[in-house]
C-alpha cells in the first residue's frame, strides 16, 4: 500500500501531526497579519484561530500524502480594507511562509536541545516538523499562482505588469501543475526545492552547532 503514498506508512503519524501544525500555523499567520492591518474578513469567517478544523482542506491534505504536495483552505483577504494595500499585501502573503520557517527553526532547536535524550517518537516528530516546515517555507515562496510567492511578486509589480500577471494567471496555474505533477518536475521544481531546503537546514545546523 505504501507504494502509492509520498511517505512510508511508518512516517504517516509524524507527517499528519506535522501537517496539522504547519497548515494551521500558516493560515493563522495570514489571517492574523491581515487582521492587524485592518482586514477582519478572515476573522469574521472564523479563520483567526489555531483550530486545525477551520483551516484544513480534506482533498489538499490527502494530496500531500499521496502526491507529495497539497494545500490548506486559503484565507480570504480583502485588500480594500488595507490603508497601504501593497505593503500590507506583501506582509500578509509573507506571513504564512515565515510562520513555517519559525516552526522549523524551533523544531531544530529542540532537536539539538534534547539530542541523545530524545526517544524515537520525539526525535522523528521533531525531525519531520523541521524538514516539512522548511519545505513548505520554500515551496510557498515559488513565484507561481496560487502560491504566496506569486502574490508577493504581484504586489511588488508595477501596475502595468500587475495587469499582465492577472491576465495570464490561469496559465501560470496550469504551468505550475504541470511542473509539479509531471516528470518535468524532476528536472525543474524538485531539484530547486531540494537544493534550497537542504541549504536552509544546513544553515540551521550551523547556527545551533555553534551554540549548543
Amino acid at each position: 500500500m505504501d507504494q502509492f503514498l509520498a511517505f512510508q506508512l511508518e512516517q504517516l503519524p509524524f507527517v499528519i501531526i506535522t501537517l496539522l501544525v504547519a497548515f494551521t500555523v500558516h493560515e493563522f499567520a495570514h489571517a492574523y497579519t491581515a487582521y492587524k492591518f485592518g482586514d477582519d474578513t478572515a476573522k469574521n469567517q472564523g479563520r483567526l484561530t489555531l483550530n486545525p478544523v477551520h483551516h484544513l482542506d480534506p482533498i489538499g491534505t490527502i494530496f500531500i500524502l499521496i502526491a507529495g504536495f497539497g494545500w490548506a483552505r486559503p484565507v480570504p483577504v480583502n485588500r480594500r480594507n488595507f490603508k497601504n494595500p501593497k505593503l500590507a499585501g506583501v506582509l500578509v502573503s509573507l506571513a504564512g511562509p515565515l510562520s513555517n520557517f519559525l516552526v522549523a527553526f524551533i523544531a531544530t532547536g529542540l532537536l539539538y536541545g534534547i539530542g541523545a535524550n530524545a526517544n524515537n517518537f520525539a526525535f522523528q516528530l521533531l525531525y519531520m516538523m523541521m524538514y516539512l516546515n522548511v519545505l513548505l517555507f520554500v515551496f510557498n515562496l515559488l513565484p507561481f499562482p496560487p502560491l504566496d510567492g506569486y502574490r508577493i511578486l504581484e504586489d511588488l509589480a508595477p501596475p502595468n505588469l500587475r495587469v499582465k500577471l492577472t491576465q495570464y494567471e490561469q496559465y501560470g496555474v496550469l504551468l505550475f501543475l504541470i511542473l509539479v505533477i509531471t516528470p518535468l518536475g524532476d528536472y525543474t521544481v524538485r531539484p530547486f526545492l531540494n537544493g534550497v531546503t537542504s541549504a536552509v537546514l544546513a544553515g540551521f545546523n550551523t547556527i545551533f552547532s555553534a551554540f549548543l
